[in-house]
């Protein structure tokens, strides 16, 4: 069985994988923050 040589992704390809990342991260903080906040002082 004969394997394809493994071509590492591009450079574009890895900086959007990144940002989709980061956020992904900057956005599960903002919605627990946001839930914390309407939690500890409703209104």
């Amino acid at each position: 069985m004969a394997t394809r040589p493994h071509h590492p992704p591009s450079l574009t390809q890895r900086l959007l994988w990144f940002v989709l990342l980061w956020l992904g991260g900057v956005g599960s903080v903002a919605v627990v923050a946001y839930i914390l906040r309407l939690w500890i002082a409703p209104g």
